[in-house]
Parts: C-alpha cells; structure tokens; sequence
C-alpha cells in the first residue's frame, strides 16, 4: 500500500515548470483516509495516469544569427548546424547570386563541412531579389527543413532581409516560429582592423580578376550583384587601367582597395545600428555573443581553440537549452549577454510568442 500511495503522490501533480500550463489536479491530501479502499485506489491510480500533465503543442524552433561583416555568422552557424542538424539558409543579400565567391566572401564547399546551404549563389547575376521574395524562399525552405526534422538557421548580414522575414506579412513567421536571435558581435576598433586586413586577403584570393571578369562599362550597376561593396570600386580602378601608365595603375589600384575598405568598415557601422534597433524598436530578445576575443587571437597557434571556447561553446549550450526546452544553461561563464548586460543565458528565454 505504501508503495501505491507513493506512485499516487508521484503522478497526481499540479503543474510542470518545463511545459507550460496543465489543468489542475487534485492533490493525494484532498482525498479522505476512507478512500484508500485496495480497488478504489487502484482505480484512482489508473484514471491518474491518463490525466498526466503532457507538453501542449510547439512551435517549431529558428536560428538567427546576426551580426555585421566580419563577425564569424558563417562558421558559427556552420559549427551550430554540425551540432544540432541544421540547414543554414543565406540572409546576405549579395551571396544570393552566382559568381563572385571571392567578393562577396561566400564560404568555401571545405568550410560548408556537408552542411545544406540554401539561397547561397542561386540567382542569376543581374537578377531582382527582393526582402519580400526573400521572405517569401526563406519561409517555405524553413518549413521544409522542420517537416524533415531538422534546424533551420538563418544567418547572413543583410538586417532588411531579417526583418522582413521575422516581421513581414503580419509577423507571420514569427507566430509560427520561436525564434532564437543569436547576435555575433566585435568592438569597432577590432572590426575595423579585421575587415582592412581581410580585403588584403581578398586581393590575394583573385579580388581584382573577379571584378575585370565582370567588368562591363554599360552595365547597370545599381542592380543584382554588382552592388557588392567591392565591384563599383574596382570598376572606377578598370575604366582608368587601360590609359594608366603602370606606376599610375599601381596606385589607382591601392585608392580603390582603401575605398573598399572604408565602405566596409561603413557597412558595420551601419549594420550594428540596424540590429540594436531589432532590440530597442522591434522588441527583439537578442542574445549577444562576443567574438572581439577571437578576433583579436586570429592569428595565434591557438585561434580554433579560442573560437570554441568563446563563441561556438556558449552558443551551443544556449542553442541546446533552446531546442531541449529541459536543459538549464547556466555556465556561460559570462560570454553570452542578453539585452546588452552579461547575463546567464536561462534568465532570458529567447523566443518570441
């Protein structure tokens, strides 16, 4: 007998903490002692059973990963999508289009690791691509990535793009969804360092041969992918190459490379706006993850193992928390902020309702 009222205390609940609201049920102390007849009890236990508190109905998850150029969104949502089967789909609006790996700084089959990459280099070149077709591609490509079971993480730079998606068509993706906004985030100094450091790297990787081979005089450039910060420049450096004497071409050329990196450092600027206005304007939960570390140990012996433990590892671990509904993150170790204070990651959920 002991035994049973001990199971009768263990399933006659009141509420559960980890899934939401339940109907009340009665408390073993509500009964009288005269109820305790063998087959009455046993008939109690029973009828107990069925009415255990069960998880009312989800909302399917979604990943997004913010951040300015520069910031690591790529292999962060790389890393996250190894861990949890994700898919990633594409936000940058100029790696929508084919062509321009190098410019448009799209990764590399090595670094995608067999991860489905979805809208990355699909569009024709010259092609319109709006917010609202993005929103449109981005919403059915998510619910088919969660009818298979899988993650949908979409990453990429471009905060119109995002903000259609999460906010267009009466918010429709976002009753859909939970939504958790991971924002990946350097101090401007670092960035700026970062991002003239990785144009040098660019012109290494054939920069200049990209844009001769797109080079057109009569070409539209306010359309398709030719607004990639990187081809209007380069285009005012090709007009004047061919009548340049070769010293003149040498220093057309560094002018053009230092505009492209004074309007990418712009662009961060500008990005990194747009994003806290998601938090301020649009009530966005956005969970700060800090990469300056990272940034600044890039070219240490020990850079992989720094991105793991500062960026990839509190990530995971609030991403894991997000999808589990049951695992309690709490060792961020300060790595992970909420609302722009350190917090722990469990003090703010991250989904939006």
């Amino acid at each position: 007998m002991a035994s049973l009222v001990s199971l009768y205390k263990a399933v006659l609940v009141e509420r559960s903490q980890m899934f939401g609201k339940f109907r009340q049920q009665k408390h073993l102390s509500d009964f009288a002692v005269d109820d305790y007849h063998p087959f009455f009890f046993l008939f109690r236990i029973i009828h107990s059973l069925y009415q255990l508190p069960r998880p009312l109905p989800t909302k399917p998850r979604a990943i997004f990963i913010l951040g300015s150029s520069g910031t690591g969104k790529s292999k962060l949502a790389i890393g996250l999508a190894l861990r949890f089967r994700g898919e990633v789909i594409n936000s940058d609006k100029m790696q929508v289009y084919a062509g321009l790996e190098v410019i448009t700084n799209k990764v590399t089959p090595k670094e995608c690791a067999g991860v489905p990459h979805l809208l990355l280099g699909e569009l024709h070149p010259e092609a319109d691509f709006t917010a609202t077709e993005f929103r449109r591609r981005a919403t059915f490509l998510s619910d088919d990535i969660t009818s298979r079971g899988r993650l949908p993480i979409i990453a990429g730079g471009s905060n119109s793009f995002i903000r259609e998606l999460v906010e267009g068509d009466g918010a429709a993706f976002r009753l859909r969804y939970d939504c958790c906004f991971i924002c990946v985030d350097v101090e401007q100094p670092d960035l700026d360092d970062f991002v003239g450091e990785r144009v040098d790297q660019m012109v290494e990787q054939g920069l200049v041969d990209e844009a001769r081979d797109l080079f057109n005089p009569a070409a539209d450039y306010t359309k398709g992918i030719r607004r990639s910060i990187g081809v209007p420049e380069m285009d005012k450096y090709l007009r004047r190459e061919a009548s340049a004497r070769e010293e003149e071409r040498a220093a057309l050329l560094a002018e053009a490379l230092d505009e492209i990196k004074e309007n990418t450092k712009r662009l961060t600027r500008v990005q990194r706006q747009k994003i806290r206005r998601f938090e301020a304007d649009d009530s966005w939960p956005l969970f700060r993850v800090d990469v300056t570390e990272a940034v600044r140990r890039r070219r240490d012996e020990a850079a992989e193992r720094v991105w793991l433990r500062t960026v990839e590892a509190p990530a995971i671990e609030l991403v894991n928390w997000f999808v589990g509904g049951v695992m309690l993150v709490n060792r961020c170790g300060g790595a992970v902020a909420a609302c722009g204070e350190e917090v722990a990651i469990i003090a703010a959920m991250g989904t939006t309702n």
